[in-house]
Parts: C-alpha cells; sequence; structure tokens
C-alpha cells in the first residue's frame, strides 16, 4: 500500500489530485496547510507528497524545509511557476521534482510512478556500494562516511548510487536524467547540476576530505 500526503490550500486542487491519484490505485490523505503537513508526516508513514508552493502562513518552500529536518520523504513541488529559476530554487531545498501546474493527469501519475521507482520500494537483493569510507546501503536507503549516517534526499541519493555504479565513467547530464528521472522527464540540464551541488556540500559537511564527485568540464560527471 502506498499512501501520497497531498498538501495545498485549495479544495479544489486537493479533490483533483486526490481523484486522479486514488484512480491511478494510491491511498491519498490530504492537508490543507504546511503546518497541519508537517504534523501528519512527524507522526504517520507516508512514500510520497505533493506539496503546493503557494499557501498562505506556511507556504511550500518552508514547509519542505520544515519536513527536511525530520525526513527524507520524496517530494514532488506543485505550483503555477515554472521558470528555470523556481525550479532550481525548489531542488535547492531538498525536493525530487517539480509539476507546473496546469497538468494533465497522465503527466502527475508518470512523475509519481518515476519518483516511487526511485525509491526502490520492491524487494531488492542486498547491495552495498563503498568508496573511501562511504558506504552506500540500497536496501536501507542508507548512506554513511564512516559510520555516521549522511542525510540525502531521495534523489542526492540516487545520484551517488549511479554515480558508484559507474565509476571511473563520465555520465553526461542526459545519462543521469534518464537513469534517475527516467525519459520521460522534461527538466533542464541545470536540475542535474543544482541537486550535484547538495551533495556536494552534504559529503563536505559530513567530513569527507575529498570530493568524490568530480565534474568533467563539458561532458558531466564521474567519480574516481
Amino acid at each position: 500500500m502506498i499512501k501520497i500526503l497531498v498538501v495545498d490550500d485549495e479544495f479544489e486542487m486537493r479533490q483533483l489530485l486526490r481523484l486522479y491519484l486514488k484512480q491511478a490505485g494510491f491511498v491519498i490523505e490530504e492537508a490543507e496547510n504546511g503546518k497541519e503537513a508537517y504534523e501528519k508526516i512527524v507522526k504517520h508513514e507516508y512514500q510520497l507528497m505533493i506539496l503546493d508552493v503557494m499557501m498562505p502562513l506556511l507556504d511550500g518552500w518552508q514547509t519542505l524545509e520544515q519536513v527536511r529536518q525530520v525526513s527524507d520523504l520524496p517530494v514532488i513541488m506543485l505550483t503555477a511557476k515554472g521558470t528555470v529559476k523556481d525550479k532550481v530554487a525548489g531542488f535547492s531545498k531538498g525536493a525530487d521534482d517539480y509539476l507546473v501546474k496546469p497538468f494533465e493527469a497522465e503527466e502527475l501519475i508518470a512523475r509519481v510512478h518515476a519518483l516511487l521507482r526511485r525509491t526502490h520500494l520492491s524487494e531488492e537483493k542486498e547491495n552495498l556500494l563503498k568508496y573511501d569510507g562511504i558506504i552506500v546501503d540500497s536496501n536501507a536507503r542508507n548512506v554513511t562516511y564512516n559510520d555516521k549516517k549522511i542525510s540525502l534526499t531521495q534523489t542526492e541519493f540516487d545520484l551517488l548510487k549511479v554515480l558508484l555504479e559507474h565509476k571511473g565513467n563520465v555520465l553526461s547530464r542526459d545519462q543521469l536524467v534518464e537513469l534517475i528521472w527516467g525519459l520521460e522527464f522534461s527538466g533542464e540540464d541545470r536540475t542535474v547540476d543544482s541537486h550535484i551541488k547538495n551533495l556536494r556540500e552534504k559529503l563536505k559537511a559530513a567530513g569527507v576530505d575529498e570530493q568524490p564527485v568530480k565534474t568533467v568540464w563539458g561532458i558531466g560527471y564521474k567519480v574516481e
């Protein structure tokens, strides 16, 4: 059972999202503001959250910042603003994907499925990737450095995992997009750059001495 939390101050939008998502087989709970959403996440378990940006009192960005303090729950931001600047701002705050209003039901469901696939909800064999004190545990969706946990978003985790799986090889931005988001993703190159920047900052903050994720100018990224 996959449970999704829908957060939007507009009743009509919540009802529309509920209709689309229930038809796709998901269990839906709703919150009409950021405060209610945060309280629900603290008390209950969800597999994904769809979070509106423009809300009174506590907007989507503020809500996301609070949620990231207690959870790495996958988050799709929902907004009427679709500029590159807005998207980069969302990714820098820990969003995993970005859906611009108005949208079609098919696009919503495709993005939800793509993000859930990246969380590896299905059973998988034990798989540990190790690199200079960094351990990536695919089963637990957990990253540690010298036995200390590093808190990463789903996208940051997937980027690190994919780069380690292809250690020594350069992956272009297009390849990373296809491996992580899937062919249906329609974002920009800067989406990858923003997530890489966040990943590097978290690895540095955790005490990783030498940055494992290298930039290959004009091509993409690799782990040596």
